[in-house]
């Protein structure tokens, strides 16, 4: 425990290269002038290194036993886990860290408080960043591991006591709590606060209570004072799973530890003063099943049923790879009468869980099980959290908060999120601007109710309620990003450019303002300042579809075509469902005469989006080229039905039918487009239009 977070030093962060297939991207590890970086970068056009991002090693995660995690720590406080990590197995080897392992790792992963809980001792937290969904930030030194006081309790009067001359060791030992004096309970729980993890994966494993700091935990009190922790539904096939913190909650299913009745401890195994490894730690482990099943042992060897074997752990509770982390391996404190079948050690690949994979289910309690009246909230607050139980969740938690009234802003914001999540943006509303009117500084709740407002299409409400959270924290970079975004969909772009850029320079990390400045500067004429933003952004995050399809664009208006096709086929391999990429595309296709492949990103576009009116017009005038015109004619059609107004499209459907001899269709069409160009002052639309009318009265 005392080295689960340190300082990378070179026999802990050694140099070394890795390639990651599934993403194209290649890592190393550096060391200059006595600090380590990871380094990240691809192979891109022309062959050139693209995407170079380079991050400072500034702390290490996990002792080395299984896996250590590098941390960047970046200049706000926050700390960031980076991509490549290091797992003991193989003799040592390099692999992702969990949730990696993908065609598109994230780059920018924010260590929380859950993780820094049970790796590190009692860091420094800023002002207003303890809050219940405020960024986890750390300020100060942070130390290194966790220290005595996790486990035995505040230490300062014991030092003090210590120094003190001629004080006798027993009224020393007063001055701290020893956990061997507690219950078996709180015994247990002092282990529990950081071994217990019901699962990794979405459900949610727990809720820190609305009332609690997240390192305000003593060993001296019910674990469920802080925390309340949840599982999967009974029957649902995740009884059996078996993750990297899941030591306790696999112990608590064993018959051994039901049947002590609480006697079991982590403690009757493990001395944390003292750890056993090797043929020491086979002995020490093995005598302990020895002392409570002797007799029975005994009795099964005479008998033939039993091997002599003297090792117990090695059968009953034997080495597995971890399901999340598939690079460790660990012991299963599942105590099983026989090991299970099969090749417990064998490769698994890893499993992101996603929308479609994730688990959809009622979220039951685990524990504590006996539970306070104002617990019905939680468990409501955890049906919808990460959408396990979002339809079912939703209601429950709106009759609790109606029924109890709780005076915590977060049982509204929740509340507010389970609206949102299920795409009933007015309705969030109501709980948010609850909770503001509860605590009126809530600068989370006021970006809460800010982005609500946007989405429900109240942009007034949206700048005021931005503005009021920015009084509150003037440099908060996503407050500037929301006041930044909310500007540019508005089309006041010089706005939205100085917005922007004070989000870049207060959070030099987030690529999304990156890329949002780049649309901004782009529709402002400022094109290579948008080019230079759009790089930035792949350099944070070299896997945005939106921002390739963007910056190909950019680059295809300025004529680098062959630079524009590679960051084209970039965004649609990274995600083939985006329409307006796919329209783009095809744009310039067809300018390139390469018509095929035109009318299949075309096709594509109005496949994925089929209320894209420009693609139904465009794809339209590809089919009539080819003489399909009952085709082409269902496109145009398509096109008008979406978007009345689209002169373009009325213009072509208007000659097609002339075309055909539908006169009247024709006129009806090629008014309208006259009428829509002249409200949109597209002139060049508006005299092709005048035209072709002149041309059917000329011919009639």
């Amino acid at each position: 425990m005392a080295q689960s977070f340190y300082r990378p030093r070179p026999d802990n962060t050694p140099v070394a290269t890795f390639f990651h297939k599934a993403s194209a991207t290649s890592y190393s590890i550096l060391e200059r002038e006595g600090r380590f970086y990871q380094r990240r970068w691809q192979t891109g056009y022309q062959g050139k290194e693209e995407n170079v991002d380079e991050l400072s090693i500034d702390y290490v995660m996990g002792s080395g036993n299984h896996v250590r995690t590098y941390l960047h720590r970046t200049t706000r406080g926050p700390l960031i886990e980076l991509p490549l990590a290091w797992y003991a197995e193989k003799g040592g080897s390099w692999a992702m860290n969990p949730g990696y392992d993908t065609a598109a790792p994230d780059t920018r992963r924010k260590v929380g408080y859950d993780c820094m809980f049970c790796h590190n001792s009692y860091p420094e937290i800023p002002a207003g960043h303890d809050a219940i969904g405020s960024e986890a930030a750390f300020s100060g030194n942070l130390p290194e591991g966790i220290d005595c006081q996790r486990c035995h309790g505040p230490g300062s009067e014991h030092v003090r006591v210590a120094q003190t001359p001629n004080v006798s060791k027993e009224t020393i030992r007063t001055t701290i709590l020893n956990p061997a004096h507690l219950s078996t309970d709180r015994q247990m729980e002092v282990c529990m606060q950081c071994h217990l993890e019901t699962t990794s994966r979405r459900l949610p494993n727990m809720i820190r209570r609305f009332d609690r700091g997240p390192y305000s935990y003593r060993p001296d009190e019910p674990l469920g004072n802080l925390m309340i922790y949840f599982d999967n539904a009974p029957g649902t096939g995740r009884e059996g799973k078996f993750e990297i913190v899941n030591s306790a909650y696999r112990l608590r299913q064993s018959r051994c530890f039901v049947a002590s009745s609480g006697k079991l401890t982590c403690q009757r195994c493990h001395n944390p003063h003292d750890v056993p490894r090797g043929d020491a730690a086979v002995k020490h482990y093995s005598q302990i099943c020895r002392d409570c099943h002797s007799s029975t042992f005994d009795a099964k060897i005479a008998a033939n049923l039993h091997t002599r074997d003297a090792n117990c752990i090695a059968c009953h509770m034997p080495k597995r790879r971890t399901e999340d982390v598939v690079h460790a391996v660990m012991t299963d404190h599942l105590i099983q009468r026989r090991k299970p079948a099969g090749d417990l050690l064998a490769a698994i690949p890893e499993h992101n869980d996603t929308e479609a994979t994730s688990y959809h289910g009622e979220v039951v309690p685990y524990y504590p099980l006996n539970r306070n009246e104002d617990d019905a909230l939680y468990v409501a607050v955890a049906q919808v959290s990460q959408k396990s139980n979002l339809a079912a969740g939703l209601p429950r938690l709106a009759e609790a908060i109606e029924r109890r009234k709780p005076t915590q802003i977060e049982f509204y914001i929740a509340l507010g999120d389970a609206w949102r999540d299920s795409g009933e943006h007015q309705k969030s509303l109501g709980p948010y601007e609850e909770a503001v009117k509860r605590d009126a500084k809530s600068v989370v709740a006021l970006k809460r109710l800010a982005i609500a407002l946007k989405e429900a299409g109240q942009f007034s409400r949206t700048g005021e309620t931005l503005q009021r959270a920015l009084q509150l924290a003037p440099d908060d970079a996503s407050l500037w990003f929301e006041l930044g975004s909310l500007d540019s969909d508005q089309r006041r772009y010089a706005q939205a450019i100085g917005e922007l850029e004070k989000t870049t320079s207060l959070d030099p990390d987030m690529a999304e303002a990156y890329q949002n400045l780049g649309v901004a500067l782009a529709e402002s004429g400022k094109p290579d300042r948008a080019q230079t933003a759009f790089q930035n952004a792949l350099r944070i995050r070299p896997y945005a579809a939106r921002t390739h399809a963007n910056l190909a664009k950019l680059l295809s208006s300025r004529d680098d075509v062959q630079q524009a096709l590679y960051h084209f086929e970039k965004a649609v391999a990274l995600r083939s469902d985006d329409a307006l990429a796919r329209f783009d595309f095809g744009v310039l296709l067809a300018r390139l005469n390469r018509m095929e492949e035109a009318q299949r990103q075309m096709e594509a576009a109005v496949k994925n989006n089929p209320r894209l009116a420009e693609a139904h017009d465009l794809l339209g005038s590809m089919l009539e080229m080819k003489g399909k015109i009952a085709a082409a004619q269902h496109e145009y059609e398509e096109a008008v039905r979406i978007k009345p107004e689209f002169a373009r499209a009325r213009l072509n459907l208007g000659a097609l039918l002339a075309g055909k001899g539908d006169r009247t269709g024709a006129i009806h069409n090629l008014q309208l487009a006259v009428q829509s160009a002249a409200k949109s002052n597209d002139m060049e639309i508006s005299e092709q239009a005048h035209r072709a009318l002149q041309e059917l009265s000329v011919n009639r």
